[in-house]
Formats: C-alpha cells, structure tokens, sequence
C-alpha cells in the first residue's frame, strides 16, 4: 500500500514503519521508553519507596507503609506471573480514605515521581455513565496512554490515582430506581476495569464513535489508587460502634471511645456501603490505609522538612531577587495557629503563608540595598512590616 503525499510523492506502509523505528531509536528525547523492571531484583523495596515518600509526605505512617507494600507486591506479581504457578496472584487495589488536606494527593505524586512507569490522576467527579455529558470512565486509562507516549505495553503495567472516589458515591444504601448518572452508575462501570478487563479505548479520548479506530488496553496489570476524604463516614462508623457498646461490654476498657483517625481504622465495609459505595466495589478494593488529621508537630515538619517545604519556596524566590528570607520560630507559630483554626490540613498552611507574604513580595521587586528580610510574629499578628536589613 503507497500512501500519497499533497505533493504527489509516495511512500509505503514498510518505509513508514522504519521511519517511525529510527525516530524512536536516534531521539529518544521525542518518545519517552518505560524500561519497567527486568527481574524482580530491580524492583524498589517497600522500605525503599518509603524513604522517598518521606521526603515529601510527612507523618502518615501506616498509609505510606501500605502504598509502598502494595505496590512492591504488585510489580513482583507482574514478574512472575508468567511463571507456571498453581496460585493466582491477585492485584491489592488501595483506598485512602482521610480528610482533606491531608496528603492523599501528594503520595500519589511523591509515587508517580519516583518509579520509572506510567501514572495518572484522574478526578471521579468528572466522570458519568457512558452515553451523558461528562467524561466516560474509560478516559482515565487515555490518561494513561498518553503518560506512557501511547506504549500500550507500558500503559499495562502502570499505576493509576482516582481522586475524589468518595463524591461518586449513591445518595443512600438502597438501590436507586432512577438513573443516577456521576455515583452509583460510574461506580457500576469501574468494576471491570479495577478487577481486570480488555478495555476499548479511543487513543485521543473523549466520546467513541463507530468509524473511530479504538486501542485494546488490558487493565489486569494496572494497579489502581482511589482516595477521598469521604466526610462524615467517623459519624457512621460511631453509631456502628456504639451499637456494640451495649450491655456489660460497654465496661470493657477496650471499648473507650475512638476520634478522628482511629475511627477511620477501624472502617468495615459496611460502613463504606453505608457511605454510597456499591459492596462489589468495595471487595476490589482489599488495601484500606486511613490518613490522620495533621497535628500541630506535623504541620510544622511540613512548613520546614519535605522536599518542596512552603518556607523553602519562599526562600527560593527571595533569593532570585537576591534577598535573604528568615522566619523566626513565634512567627511560624502563629501560621500554624492561622491555618489550625482554618481547619483544611496543609492546604490552609499555604493561605495563612499567602496572607503573610504577599504585600511583602509586592515590594520585594522595588527593594535597593536589601540583603536581608526577617518575619517576626508580629508580622503575621499585626500586619507590621518584616525587619529588613
């Protein structure tokens, strides 16, 4: 077959794929190549993996300890499932579940910038049932696609964040007799694909059509994270509890009343059905690791610690403009008080620093002869100007 040209030359279906070979082989700067992992040794240990999500997330413990075992296990899976094995090994799909602010988000990133495959984030609360306005569930695996230069050996085998899982949950426990097309009929149409199936999906997304050429993406082997602050399940799971208290058992020391975060670990999938998720959805995802509230001490490790710490941001603009930035203690106390009775997690953190800095970096450009900016707590109280020097 000779494809034309609009200038009359012509060239066959074996020269293009030639062509198309020795691009990816002289540039591979035009075509990221995913290596994935040759043997089972190449693959990050759980401790590994660990260490660099400790750069970025801080606290958290239990939840960075389940991602980074699940997903060790997943890509040994991988590696012997080629293997004649009597055991099926089962991929463990996770559930973060903690409020916001809290890092669900930020592992997912801190993971996706650390192992060399596939990863994307979608967003739930985008998707509706196939057929309506809004985006088909099959386009979280197009983001996929396009993350791995639309290598479907790669996409395969990569690993996919879906935000926001607990927004599409079914407005009561019992079946809807209407159509309830972004919760209960997504959640319908995730199933196949976090269990494994060949999905069809077209290559640039959006709707399908019959002439469409469409690619076969086989979702075995991808390893699915969801996460949601699912609000209001603590006062579910209290009631489930307080159910149990009853009689001489309410006496029991072990009974004592549970808060925040270690009511979220103790979740049962009946709270979860209780909350809106379907229970087929719930059995496909086995891993459930809860995220705690941040405390005072964490929140100021995040102002200072990770990798991308807010007051390191701050700094490094400031000394673009050739200004040193020095926030003493009282004043990052008094941020940390701003942001504790905003309530939002990290997040009310950058608003509180925002708020601070923000008609001091209006006139940080215009400064001569400033080398040093120093932020005490009354700058952040009273609104006074920094020290400058």
């Amino acid at each position: 077959m000779l494809i034309a040209s609009p200038t009359g030359s012509n060239i066959c279906g074996r020269c293009i794929d030639q062509a198309q070979q020795i691009v990816k082989d002289e540039a591979p700067g035009v075509n990221k190549s995913y290596s994935l992992f040759s043997s089972i040794e190449d693959i990050p240990k759980p401790v590994e993996i660990k260490s660099h999500l400790d750069d970025y997330v801080i606290g958290q413990e239990q939840a960075k300890r389940a991602v980074s075992v699940a997903v060790h296990n997943h890509y040994k899976r991988i590696m012997v499932q080629d293997d004649e094995h009597e055991i099926d090994l089962e991929k463990s799909n996770i559930l973060l579940m903690g409020p916001t602010g809290t890092g669900k988000t930020l592992l997912a990133r801190a993971l996706a910038s650390f192992l060399d495959v596939p990863f994307a984030i979608a967003d739930a609360t985008v998707l509706t049932e196939a057929g309506y306005v809004g985006e088909d569930v099959e386009n979280i695996l197009v983001r996929l696609l396009q993350s791995a230069d639309y290598d479907v050996q790669a996409t395969e085998a990569g690993i996919i964040y879906v935000d926001e899982i607990d927004k599409i949950s079914r407005r009561s426990a019992n079946a809807s007799i209407t159509r309830d097309v972004s919760g209960e009929g997504v959640q319908q149409a995730l199933l196949k694909i976090l269990e494994g199936t060949v999905a069809q999906v077209p290559p640039k997304g959006g709707r399908k059509h019959p002439e469409q050429p469409l690619v076969s993406i086989n979702t075995k082997n991808i390893l699915f994270i969801v996460g949601g602050a699912f609000e209001g399940i603590e006062d579910i799971i209290a009631r489930r509890r307080k159910k149990t208290l009853l009689g001489f058992s309410s006496f029991d020391k072990e009974d004592t009343p549970l808060k925040g975060a270690e009511l979220l670990r103790v979740v049962e999938p009946e709270d979860l059905l209780q909350y809106g998720l379907i229970p087929e959805l719930i059995g496909r995802l086995p891993v459930l690791a809860a995220l705690e509230d941040l405390t005072r001490e964490a929140l100021h490790s995040i102002l200072l610690e990770p990798r991308n710490a807010l007051v390191k941001q701050y700094q490094k603009m400031f000394e673009i403009e050739g200004v040193e930035l020095i926030i003493e203690e009282k004043a990052l106390d008094a941020i940390i008080d701003e942001a504790q009775q905003v309530g939002t997690g990290a997040r009310a953190l950058r608003r509180s620093m925002e708020k601070v800095m923000q008609d001091i970096m209006f006139d940080l450009p215009d400064w001569e002869g400033i080398k040093k900016c120093v932020i005490t707590r009354a700058v952040v109280k009273d609104g006074k100007p920094p020290r400058l020097s």
